[in-house]
């Protein structure tokens, strides 16, 4: 698959025809959010129509729908799955943004920034907690195998970038490590539960397409943080490096650069607080030394590599959207 750049409103118009196919089961699933969360304490409440203000794109639970109906029309009980799946997601934002104390998110205040770094945690667990309650209500073992497999494999992976004390020492084998435990592991839950669900013959093949989808997501994502501006990304860009986060644009072009910008890398993650400066220099040295143009032909591979995946699933509305679901994920502006 060959990358290209989309507008902002031109991936926000593939997305919506990526959707189409299961546009009504969608709406279903906000209605099962708020079911499920739903508890009669004002605090929880209050939260609770923040964070449904924050559950963005739904593209998780996209993956989970498309990935049920490929035979056909999606089974009743996919709709509440999917509400699941988009809990776990929102539960390691809200999780991600108390552990870096971030302050925005998608451009707006973090339950952090909003309540407080107490109640944030708390949220997030139980955000959890209801999503394993709904799970254990329903009684698919196999399921519910599959989302706590992929929710054991999201705190596995914080907890190692957590332990990572020489971050520079990061390899590309460790970061796929890291990225297929704490992005692609959810990716790849939602299709195998999706084919549990509606399309149990074509399982092994949308799971495995789940994960490289998650897998060229992560790349893409970090590639954003190396060339987006804050206006596009709701964070400013380079916020990574600020925080000392070693992702796949710097591992590659570690192995390229000569010892004065290695020295200049060193000196920014050597600094609690790197400036503005420091940062933009070191992103400037990433792209000079191929490591952007690295990080894309990976995100390249992860993306052919889902789309093969795909090869034998029976041709309909569900199958068009999955492949144009490759697409929306690595067609950002780069």
């Amino acid at each position: 698959m060959t990358l290209t750049t989309r507008t902002p409103s031109a991936l926000a118009a593939a997305l919506r025809d990526i959707q189409a196919p299961v546009r009504s089961d969608l709406d279903a699933v906000g209605q099962e959010l708020w079911r499920i969360v739903s508890a009669d304490v004002p605090l929880v409440q209050n939260v609770q129509e923040h964070l449904m203000g924050m559950k963005g794109k739904l593209f998780r639970p996209t993956l989970l729908l498309l990935s049920s109906s490929v035979n056909g029309e999606s089974p009743r009980k996919a709709t509440t799955f999917a509400a699941i799946i988009e809990l776990i997601h929102l539960a390691t934002l809200v999780h991600d943004d108390a552990v870096d104390h971030s302050v925005l998110r998608r451009g707006m205040p973090t339950l952090n920034a909003l309540f407080s770094h107490q109640v944030s945690v708390i949220m997030g667990d139980y955000l959890y907690l209801r999503a394993l309650r709904e799970l254990v209500t329903i009684g698919d073992l196999e399921a519910m195998r599959a989302i706590t497999f992929a929710s054991n494999e999201m705190t596995l992976g914080e907890i190692r970038q957590l332990a990572q004390y020489d971050a520079l020492s990061f390899s590309e084998k460790d970061y796929e490590t890291l990225i297929r435990a704490k992005t692609a592991a959810l990716f790849m839950a939602a299709c195998d539960v999706g084919a549990q669900c509606g399309a149990p013959q074509h399982r092994a093949a949308l799971t495995r397409f789940g994960e490289r989808l998650g897998m060229a997501f992560q790349v893409a994502d970090d590639l954003l943080d190396y060339t987006e501006q804050q206006e596009m990304t709701g964070k400013p860009s380079g916020l990574d490096l600020k925080e000392h986060k070693v992702t796949l644009p710097l591992i590659a072009a570690l192995r390229e650069m000569p010892a004065d910008a290695r020295a200049r890398v060193d000196a920014l993650f050597a600094s609690p607080e790197p400036e503005e400066e420091a940062i933009a220099e070191v992103v400037g040295i990433v792209r000079d030394h191929g490591g952007l143009e690295y990080a894309r032909r990976r995100a390249d591979q992860y993306s052919r590599e889902a789309e093969d995946a795909l090869a034998e699933l029976p041709e309909g509305p569900s199958k068009h959207s999955l492949m144009d679901s490759i697409g929306y994920v690595v067609e950002r502006r780069w």
